[in-house]
């Protein structure tokens, strides 16, 4: 595959004709609308989280960070990444990063963790972050900030960041070798949820004290409660059927709720995944992996160990238990509902498009354009589904659009002004280019020089023990000494 890459296409009309010639769907608006002309600059209607509707469509997309203190209380690092994300200009703060519900829960032994022993700590991470948005933007009313919730499960480092001590929800025949499953002890037992339930309610009460206006109860990526949708061949209470694989997501907010705390709620989910992906190795180079290829399941079809795919056919989604789902979260009030897919584990390219693998990744084996389109389409499916079965529904938000580059705005608008998601999410955007919404609206324009080309390094330096961010193009970045670490690294993985 030759890869068009986006920086090449001088023009919306180029853009356009690479879309096409991939039969890659997605609207596209002729240029950038500034102002109060741009669909992004209003609210949702009737949308109310925590009393505020938040003022505009663009949204800051929880990140897993590698850099807080050992305790899970932030470091200076955190504090700045939290402060970039008020001045960005965005009026939905998603979560702000993944935050673990106990030690043992964490993905690396540097990420937060929602304990009674950091509240004033992370209050004043969220106070940060409200006094650079006021500083910058003025209106503070507006503006929604929840913290996501999460237990990493299979991916748990909570120790050593190159060891993982998984805890699962059922056996899983592709991933349990590559991530250190080996017995049976690993996986929950159903009274070991009863009281991860308690850890959950517990974490939330410390977020409401902390003042976030909603948790994101996290079901994505593979991590623990996504794992739980796709626990099919799980026995008791909570595997098998719908009801049981989603009863984690009801207790939680059961257990909330009868604690007396009256924050709100989002989800953030995988709404399809594909199996497991992994360099071919007939087309794998020394230093240079091989476009992915799916692994061979002819011995595990039906393919019973995912979520939102088809099981005859484990590289196709289907959305039919995503439909599902998302009425569920609309029976149980959830106001909103983050829409990803995939993992960064496991299938990279279908959970966040890129041009430029992780050092333990593989080349793209699709245009990384199809795999923006694909996640677009299942947001606009989604949506339009719940707006046909229920009058009150989770407001949308929509994942994948960092890798349009110079044409994410021009696709943000013309997709929320076309009724295919309510909000616009920015994930690896905003650690280059914090400032992108902001310049949308103030200048109908963006700075080339600090866009995300998708180099992969925020994955690639915590996959190799170093704090996540954007090393190519953020200046305090640039300066660290972990970023001629990184050089040292990627030099080796390209002559090894």
């Amino acid at each position: 595959m030759k890869l068009i890459r986006i920086p090449t296409l001088k023009s919306v009309a180029e853009f356009r004709t690479q879309l096409n010639a991939l039969g890659a769907s997605m609207p596209c608006d002729d240029s950038i609308l500034a102002g109060t002309s741009s669909p992004l600059a209003h609210p949702v209607p009737d949308l109310v989280v925590h009393g505020k509707c938040p003022g505009n469509r663009w949204c800051i997309q929880p990140m897993e960070g590698w850099d807080a203190n050992t305790d899970g209380s932030p470091s200076d690092d955190v504090f700045r990444r939290w402060r970039r994300f008020g001045e960005s200009g965005a009026k939905l703060i998603f979560g702000g990063e993944a935050m673990a519900v106990r030690p043992d829960a964490r993905a690396n032994p540097n990420q937060l963790i929602l304990s009674p022993a950091n509240t004033d700590a992370i209050s004043r991470l969220r106070d940060g972050l409200v006094q650079a948005h006021a500083a910058r933007h003025a209106t503070t009313s507006d503006l929604v900030i929840g913290f996501q919730l999460t237990h990493s499960g299979r991916f748990c480092r909570p120790t050593d960041k190159r060891r993982f001590e998984p805890r699962v929800a059922f056996r899983h025949p592709l991933l349990d070798e590559r991530f250190g499953v080996t017995r049976d002890d690993q996986v929950f037992t159903d009274t070991e949820l009863d009281d991860l339930i308690g850890d959950f309610v517990r974490a939330a009460r410390v977020a409401w004290n902390a003042g976030a206006d909603f948790v994101d109860i996290k079901h994505c990526h593979g991590y623990l409660l996504h794992e739980f949708l796709g626990a099919h061949t799980r026995p008791g209470r909570y595997g098998g059927s719908f009801e049981n694989r989603t009863r984690l997501l009801r207790s939680i907010v059961a257990g909330i709720r009868a604690d007396g705390n009256p924050i709100d709620f989002g989800v953030r989910l995988s709404a399809f995944d594909f199996v497991p992906f992994r360099p071919d190795p007939a087309a794998s180079q020394p230093g240079k992996p091989g476009p992915g290829i799916p692994a061979d399941t002819q011995s595990c079809l039906p393919y019973h160990y995912a979520f939102g795919v088809n099981p005859d056919n484990p590289v196709e989604a289907d959305l039919r238990e995503a439909f599902l789902f998302a009425e569920l979260c609309a029976d149980l009030d959830v106001r909103l509902l983050d829409l990803s897919a995939g993992s960064p584990y496991y299938n990279p390219h279908i959970q966040r498009p890129a041009a430029y693998p992780p050092s333990d990744g593989y080349q793209p084996p699709e245009d990384p354009l199809v795999g923006v389109a694909r996640q677009l389409a299942a947001t606009r499916a989604i949506r339009e589904h719940l707006a046909s079965t229920r009058p009150r529904r989770p407001a949308i938000i929509g994942t994948g659009y960092s890798y349009l580059q110079e044409y994410l705005p021009h696709v943000a608008q013309a997709v929320v002004r076309e009724g295919w998601t309510d909000f616009v999410g920015l994930g690896r955007m905003v650690l280059s280019y914090p400032e992108l919404p902001a310049d949308v609206f103030d200048k109908g324009a963006l700075t080339p020089r600090l866009i995300c080309r998708t180099f992969s390094d925020c994955t690639t330096a915590p996959r190799n023990g170093l704090p996540s961010g954007c090393y190519p193009l953020d200046d305090a970045y640039k300066a660290r000494p972990e970023a001629k670490q990184l050089r040292e690294i990627k030099r080796g993985a390209a002559s090894s």
